[in-house]
């Protein structure tokens, strides 16, 4: 059973864990925009922050270097939002 202190520490590792995804982002994708103006929930593809196919693989590549997780390249899901990369890579960590 967790406790509350547990917690509160697993969602301030979530928390972190996404600052790291969301500056990756704007680095390695070179963003024109503010690392906070990235919501976790906000989709990466589509009518989120609109990235593409090419974007995809540097995001793969870079959270391969940044964190020794893979993605898989037909893994929609992970693709999702910075969430659900995080889950992702909390998976494989």
């Amino acid at each position: 059973m967790s406790t509350p202190e547990d917690m509160r520490l697993r969602v301030k590792e979530q928390q972190d864990l996404c600052r790291r995804i969301r500056e990756m982002l704007v680095a390695r994708l070179d963003l024109p925009f503010d690392v906070d103006w990235i919501t976790d929930d906000q989709p990466l593809f589509g009518r989120g922050l609109e990235l593409d196919s090419v974007d995809a693989l540097e995001i793969s590549i870079g959270v391969n270097a940044l964190f020794g997780a893979s993605l898989e390249d037909d893994d929609r899901e992970a693709f999702g939002s910075v969430a659900k990369l995080a889950e992702r890579i909390s998976d494989q960590l």
